[in-house]
């Protein structure tokens, strides 16, 4: 029987960053958010790749790190652990950075949105590391359990100093995508939000801009990881 094989695996949140990730050739799940739903699909899909990415957008805990900035890690931190690939693994991954013109560092995997920079900054203070998401934690710790290796493909949409409006905070429908009548309702209830909305929206999409070329170029770093 032909054997067949294993693909690397990309883990997002949003319904746009896999939108990007397909077209570069990925396969992709889409955790929308939901931590244990996003624990339970990489975990499910993990024996059958060769390589799991945490691929999306990020929040900055750096503190010169802008949106559209892209970092590219082997490394991750959560409350409880650290991980880091192996030693040839890290110095392809730091190559990659290099071709690319990205940041690398050390990315942090959080329970919960951090919505401002008090809560970020101090993320940094006792981190040390550059971003913040919800998925690269698991990402890592799947990848570890699996015996594969892993990396985080991010690129920045809010910076440190940008306070997340409630209505950014709503947690997305199964599919990855803003559930559009909660968001209104919460624009209605608090219409100073709008303007901050319409720069993070901005921000957003200038970082998922900025996800194509290293989603492109990541087949040359895992290919036969």
């Amino acid at each position: 029987m032909r054997k067949v094989p294993k693909a690397v695996l990309c883990t997002s949140g949003l319904a746009a960053e896999a939108k990007i990730a397909r077209s570069a050739g990925f396969s992709v799940v889409v955790g929308a958010g939901d931590r244990e739903r996003t624990q339970s699909l990489v975990e499910s899909a993990a024996p059958q790749a060769s390589c799991l990415v945490s691929f999306g957008i990020a929040g900055a805990l750096a503190p010169q790190l802008r949106p559209g900035d892209v970092i590219v890690s082997a490394e991750v931190v959560a409350a409880d652990h650290r991980w880091r690939g192996g030693e040839d693994f890290c110095r392809r991954v730091a190559a990659l950075a290099r071709a690319l013109g990205a940041v690398e560092g050390p990315v942090l995997g959080a329970r919960a949105i951090l919505p401002g920079a008090r809560e970020k900054r101090w993320a940094w203070q006792q981190t040390g590391a550059l971003a913040v998401d919800l998925e690269s934690d698991i990402v890592a710790r799947a990848a570890a359990r699996a015996g594969i290796p892993f990396v985080v493909v991010r690129a920045i949409a809010d910076a440190l100093e940008r306070e997340l409006p409630p209505a950014a905070l709503i947690p997305l429908s199964q599919k990855g995508r803003p559930k559009l009548k909660s968001v209104f309702a919460s624009v209605v209830r608090s219409p100073r939000q709008i303007a901050p909305l319409i720069g993070l929206a901005c921000e957003t999409r200038r970082a998922l801009a900025a996800l194509a070329e290293p989603a492109l170029a990541l087949h040359g770093l895992v290919a036969g990881p």
